[in-house]
């Protein structure tokens, strides 16, 4: 994450130009003075570049210090290809790795929440930007997150190629800050997803979540506060760990098995990523006006922090539907006489994935529909 320049604040600007300083007596200052210490950025740098060098791939090596990152296409093979770019954060799960301290694993869920929205049109992720941005900078904090973000990287195959690091008082209170990620992908021209086949009587297969990975963190922190929950205590879904670790278990990354399943021409349909807005807003994204989807919750596995999370806040299933992923964190869209194979890839590659429901004709009403009921008994 190289540090190209500081951003000055708005306030230094306003404050600086208006020349009101009567309670100052020095008559000479530093940026250092104002809150913002570039000299210690400039180690930051240093301490992280090993993480850098850790995701270089063809195509890209990955080192720090430049003002911009570059990518070499034909390198890694691609003939006819399609950018696919994509952005996103983490929400306000980060307010929980800032309470308990825990920032190894936040960077992980920044990787994953772009770079499975890039697989999701068949592109392979090539490489990650990141911006973090914060009050005072802590390095320790600041090359904890950087580490979970190589690791990310990691998994999905991109290389870090560069980011920004902005300090900038006033703007965030102490030990807070801010996350953003951005990746850029290919795909060949042809392999662009979703596909036009999509059909009644395709198979729709759910890739088990890790948990709520990066989605509905302001309902889950307000639950907490209400009910008087205390992070560092024993979680009460998973006894093992403390709540606050078991809130942060990162997103996980789908990108490699089912590339793996793309290129060994597995006829996978369409994929879509299960965020904000679960079932209901991302699975209709990918299919024709035409078509729904019929899901049978019965064989959807719901972790138990759902259950514990419903039970706490009275949380109905239609609201659990539209703000959790609900124990799925991509669907996959496939012909019903494939599925079989499609699911014993995707398991021989670590994914845990069952079929959970069909294609049909939209007649009428919303394009997902409910038979039985989540598992949200604790």
């Amino acid at each position: 994450m190289a540090t190209k320049k500081r951003r000055i604040p708005v306030y230094n600007r306003t404050f600086k130009a208006r020349r009101v300083i009567p309670y100052m007596s020095k008559n000479s200052y530093t940026y250092k003075d104002a809150g913002v210490d570039i000299d210690a950025a400039a180690k930051l740098v240093d301490r992280i570049k090993g993480h850098a060098r850790s995701t270089a791939r063809t195509g890209a090596d990955a080192e720090l210090g430049g003002f911009g990152g570059l990518f070499d296409l034909k390198a890694a093979g691609y003939e006819d290809p399609l950018l696919v770019a994509a952005n996103d954060g983490v929400g306000t799960k980060l307010k929980i790795a800032i309470e308990t301290g825990r920032h190894g694993t936040v960077g992980i869920d920044l990787v994953a929440m772009c770079v499975n929205d890039l697989v999701v049109q068949g592109a392979e992720p090539l490489f990650f930007l990141d911006y973090l941005a914060c009050g005072t900078l802590n390095s320790d904090t600041a090359e904890e997150v950087v580490s979970g973000i190589a690791e990310g990287c990691r998994q999905a195959g991109a290389a870090l190629i560069g980011g920004e690091t902005a300090e900038m008082p006033g703007m965030y209170t102490r030990g807070d800050y801010d996350l953003a990620g951005f990746s850029v992908g290919a795909v060949e021209r042809g392999a662009v997803l979703p596909r036009g086949d999509i059909e009644a009587g395709d198979a729709v297969l759910g890739l088990a979540s890790s948990g709520p990975h990066s989605n509905g963190y302001s309902l889950i922190r307000k639950l907490i506060e209400a009910r008087g929950l205390d992070l560092e205590a024993p979680a009460p879904f998973d006894p093992a760990v403390s709540l606050g670790e078991a809130l942060l278990t990162p997103t996980r990354i789908y990108v490699r098995p089912l590339l793996d399943a793309l290129r060994q021409g597995d006829p996978i349909k369409a994929l879509a990523h299960i965020t904000g807005g679960g079932f209901v807003e991302n699975v209709p994204r990918v299919l024709p006006d035409a078509l729904a989807v019929r899901f049978d919750l019965g064989q959807v596995e719901v972790p138990a922090v759902f259950g514990w999370l419903a039970d706490i806040g009275g949380i109905t299933q239609d609201e659990m539907l539209k703000t959790f992923n609900c124990g799925v964190g991509m669907v996959a869209v496939v012909p019903g006489d494939a599925a079989g194979n499609v699911m014993r890839r995707l398991a021989d590659n670590g994914e845990n994935v069952r079929r959970i429901g069909e294609v049909v004709e939209r007649t009428a009403g919303a394009a997902t529909m409910f038979d039985g009921s989540l598992a949200l008994e604790r």
